[in-house]
């Protein structure tokens, strides 16, 4: 396997901030020479915690639960505890250098999703409706940063205060009025926007599971394609929802055989939509 760490802001030569984190993990199966050359699609794996903190539950397991499926594994680390565009142009940085290093991790450049949790849901869904932003533009000129599909995973969408989850939306936001309205993502989907599979818990009670209502109705709007699934059971945080992200095999709370189906769910939706391994004859 290539396991690497990359600085993204070294990679573009861009100022890195006091805060500023902006790290890219490879979890890219080695093409054996024992073996057919296979090409692989990505998948950018972005974990929650509020833009407060990284969860390692939503990071590697994730990660490596997909380069099991055959995709070619990467995860972020972007800054946490500051305001728009930093996280988000982080998350461009690494949907930018997975496209321009395909050669090097027989990669399918067309065929790269990002998946997010919670924030890292909200980041997401950002690279899937702000890819042309102003601030994109800027930083990475005319680079393709936008995901060919997205899985929003418990995402935060709304700035809605009914419905949010405040201290994401805050943090992200700065407290700013204006950029509260500018990332309630729901009203930022375009004919444009990357295909989402979105899935949420209906008991989850840190971000209610009408953030993912919101978005599906918006994409439905603009007639995006999309696939959701609400599961009846199940708390905020569940990941892949089997042992590997619970506290030991006893954990009724955080393994929940009926919600660890997304993975296969979003995989055979994603298949659909091309993301498969191809084998060089």
């Amino acid at each position: 396997m290539i396991h690497e760490r990359i600085d993204l802001y070294a990679y573009f030569h861009l100022p890195r901030g006091e805060k500023s984190r902006g790290y890219l993990n490879t979890y890219v199966p080695y093409n054996s020479p024992e073996m057919p050359e296979k090409t692989r699609p990505a998948m950018l794996v972005v974990t929650g915690g509020g833009y407060q903190f990284l969860s390692d539950r939503e990071k590697e397991p994730v990660a490596l639960r997909f380069t099991d499926l055959g995709y070619a594994s990467f995860t972020l680390e972007y800054s946490l505890d500051v305001a728009f565009p930093v996280p988000f142009l982080e998350g461009c940085m690494a949907m930018a250098y997975i496209r321009e290093n395909a050669k090097k991790y027989c990669v399918d450049e067309k065929h790269v999703c990002a998946v997010g949790f919670s924030a890292g849901g909200h980041l997401t869904g950002m690279l899937a409706t702000l890819f042309a932003d102003d601030a994109v533009k800027k930083a990475l000129g005319e680079r393709n940063v936008r995901p060919d599909a997205v899985i929003l995973s418990y995402p935060v969408i709304t700035s809605d205060p009914h419905f949010w989850h405040e201290g994401s939306i805050e943090t992200i936001s700065g407290g700013d009025p204006v950029l509260k309205e500018k990332l309630s993502l729901e009203k930022r989907v375009t004919k444009d926007s990357s295909p989402a599979f979105l899935w949420h818990t209906a008991e989850d009670d840190a971000v209610p599971v009408n953030n993912s209502l919101f978005m599906a109705s918006a994409y439905a709007g603009q007639k995006v394609p999309f696939e959701l699934h609400i599961f009846e059971k199940g708390p905020h945080g569940l990941s892949i929802a089997n042992i590997e992200t619970a506290w030991g095999e006893n954990d009724a709370v955080l393994i929940n055989q009926e919600v660890s189906a997304w993975v296969k769910l979003a995989d055979r939706w994603l298949k659909k939509r091309g993301f498969r391994v191809f084998v060089a004859q």
